[in-house]
C-alpha cells in the first residue's frame, strides 16, 4: 500500500507515518507493507483525495477543515470555542461520536482511520499585545478562506483578511495584515515570529489532522489485515500526539528566546464574544453535536 502526503519529513506526522508503517510490517510479519511519501510526491491534498475515492492511491493525510465538503459535521472543529481544554478534545475524538465521524465519509470512498494532534489556534501580532477581545478591534488578521474563521475574528471585533500562507511573512512584515492565527509549530516552523512580537495562547480552535484509507483498498483488506492496520494506526497516534507535545514546548520555548513575548490570556471573555456564533447553528444539524459536546 502506498500512502502520500504533503508535509515535510521533520514533521510529527511524517515520523508518525513511519513509526505505522514500522509496527505494520511487525504486526504482518512482513506480508502488509506501507509505503510512505511526503512533500507533495504523488500529488496536493486534493488530488491525494481523489486518487483515493477512485482506489488508486491507499492512504492519506488532511485537515478536518477541507474534510467538511465529505463529512458535513466536521466542521465542528472549525466552530470556535466547542472544546474546554486539550483533554476535552481527545476525549470527543476517541467517543464513540468522535469514532462515528471518521467512518462517515465511506459512502464518498473514504474511511478514516485516526485522528492526529494539530494542536490549537492562537492569534499573534506584529505590535499590538491580545490580552482580551478588544485589543483585536480595528486589526486585520489573516485567516484562512474560511467563512467560519471569518466569522469567528469579526465576532471578536478584528478585520478577517484572507492571505495565502506562502505570502502571510511578507504580508505580516509590510503591514499588509497586523497579525494571524496558528499553532506553536506552525509558528515557529514559519519563521512567523521573526516578524510579530507577541503570540496570545487564546486556543480558539482544535482542528486535528485526520488519516484516510481508501474504502476501496480497506474493504480489499481481509479482517486480519484490517486489525493489523487499525493497531498500527492506533500505537502511530499516541507516538504522534507525543511528539506533538514536544514539538510544541520546543515552538514556544525558541520563539520566547527570539524575543517574542508569550501571552497566557483569560479565555472566558473570547468565548463569550462567540457565543452568538454557537448560536447562529441552531438550525444546522452540527447544533445537537455542538450541544452533546459541551456536555462531556
Amino acid at each position: 500500500m502506498k500512502m502520500g502526503h504533503d508535509l515535510d519529513q521533520s514533521t510529527p506526522v511524517h515520523k508518525a507515518m513511519v513509526h505505522m508503517s514500522e509496527r505494520l510490517d511487525e504486526l504482518s510479519d512482513g506480508t502488509v507493507e506501507l509505503q510512505v511519501y511526503s512533500n507533495g510526491q504523488l500529488g496536493s491534498e486534493r488530488e491525494l483525495i481523489e486518487l483515493l475515492q477512485i482506489g488508486s492511491l491507499a492512504m492519506t493525510k488532511v485537515s478536518a477543515s477541507p474534510m467538511e465538503s465529505f463529512v458535513p459535521s466536521m466542521k465542528i472543529f472549525s466552530i470556535p470555542y466547542v472544546f474546554r481544554s486539550h483533554d476535552h478534545f481527545w476525549e470527543f475524538l476517541e467517543s464513540d461520536k468522535g469514532v462515528e465521524m471518521l467512518q462517515a465519509g465511506e459512502s464518498v470512498g473514504l474511511r478514516g482511520l485516526g485522528y492526529y494532534d494539530a494542536g490549537s489556534r492562537s492569534f499573534y501580532t506584529v505590535d499590538t499585545p491580545i490580552n482580551k477581545p478588544e485589543d483585536l478591534s480595528g486589526l486585520k488578521i489573516r485567516v484562512q478562506e474560511s467563512q467560519t474563521s471569518m466569522q469567528m475574528v469579526r465576532a471578536m471585533g478584528g478585520s478577517p483578511t484572507p492571505v495565502s500562507w506562502g505570502e502571510l511573512y511578507t504580508a505580516l512584515s509590510q503591514g499588509v495584515v497586523d497579525g494571524a492565527e496558528n499553532n506553536p509549530p506552525s509558528f515557529f516552523i514559519s519563521k512567523h515570529y521573526e516578524v510579530s512580537n507577541y503570540y496570545t495562547i487564546n486556543e480558539h480552535t482544535y482542528v486535528p489532522d485526520v488519516v484516510l484509507i481508501s474504502a476501496y483498498v480497506w474493504n480489499r483488506l481481509d479482517e486480519q489485515q484490517q486489525d493489523w492496520l487499525q493497531q498500527a494506526m492506533d500505537e502511530s497516534v499516541k507516538y504522534q500526539k507525543k511528539l506533538w507535545a514536544e514539538a510544541t514546548e520546543h515552538a514556544l520555548e525558541e520563539v520566547q528566546k527570539a524575543g517574542v513575548e508569550v501571552i497566557y490570556p483569560d479565555k472566558e471573555p473570547f468565548m463569550e464574544r462567540v457565543e452568538p456564533m454557537h448560536e447562529s447553528y441552531r438550525d444546522d444539524p452540527v447544533y445537537d453535536l455542538l450541544q452533546d459536546i459541551k456536555s462531556m
